[in-house]
């Protein structure tokens, strides 16, 4: 008899609303001190979630939350990079 496969869950660092992890963006801090965009989420690496949602990004920057979990502040390649990812996210919904 099988069961039902139990679906990992992470929390976003802006909202701290709990959501399957395929539905959130995945930032890693590598063991080499870069700080990557992960869409696979098979970096390694210390990983922080957030909601693919432009208003938990704007929190997340301005309560400086990527700095605490991951140690390193975000490049401005970074921010530009998960935005331009929700905007094609919101295109392709729309």
């Amino acid at each position: 008899m099988a069961g039902k496969r139990k679906v990992p869950q992470r929390i976003c660092i802006s909202c701290r609303a709990r959501r399957p992890k395929r539905e959130l963006i995945r930032l890693v801090r590598t063991p080499q001190g870069q700080i990557c965009l992960d869409l696979k989420g098979k970096v390694s690496g210390r990983g922080a979630y957030i909601c693919r949602q432009k208003s938990c990004l704007e929190q997340a920057i301005r309560g400086k939350r990527w700095e605490k979990h991951l140690g390193y502040p975000l490049s401005e390649e970074i921010i530009a990079e998960i935005t331009a990812l929700l905007q094609s996210d919101n295109e392709r919904t729309s």
